[in-house]
């Protein structure tokens, strides 16, 4: 691969192919990374929230989120902030995982408020009180705390409460 020019899809679309890490952070060309998730997998919602938990449980919330951009991005309509919502509270760990605390905490927060139109009852057997709680919660402690990297895995919220 020529490093000068864009990756592109069969498309013709830009499309980054270098591997990346378990957080979805480039790494050089020829460098063992993380597989990827696929793009443009639609799923049903159950589907997707138990490969968003499977992800953020191994500490790859990055990951996660590109499951719930499919979900937004193919869902219908009147659920499209949902997603959104959760994939921003995915990047926001991310970030929170990095060790960029600001960027965690900002992102943490807009999930947080896109889920809240939605109420604090359940979508698709997810608590969205308790997810907008786990949020907020985070952001603060990133923030108040300013410690390094937090741990993905360990922070990670339990989407469902069925869920072990």
């Amino acid at each position: 691969m020529n490093e000068t020019r864009r990756d592109r899809d069969s498309e013709g679309r830009a499309h980054n192919a270098r591997p990346r890490d378990g957080l979805g952070r480039p790494l050089p060309y020829g460098t063992p990374g993380v597989e990827r998730q696929p793009e443009g997998v639609e799923r049903p919602a159950g589907e997707t929230v138990r490969e968003a938990q499977r992800l953020l449980d191994a500490g790859m919330p990055f990951h996660a989120h590109e499951v719930f951009e499919d979900a937004w991005k193919s869902g219908p309509e009147s659920e499209r902030e949902l997603w959104r919502g959760l994939a921003q509270l995915a990047v926001g760990l991310t970030h929170a995982a990095r060790g960029n605390a600001t960027g965690g905490a900002r992102l943490l927060r807009r999930g947080a408020a896109a889920l809240e139109v939605y109420g604090t009852g359940e979508a698709h057997g997810m608590g969205l009180g308790e997810l907008t709680g786990w949020a907020r919660g985070l952001a603060a402690r990133v923030e108040r705390t300013g410690a390094g990297p937090v741990d993905a895995a360990a922070e990670a919220p339990r989407l469902r409460a069925e869920q072990p």
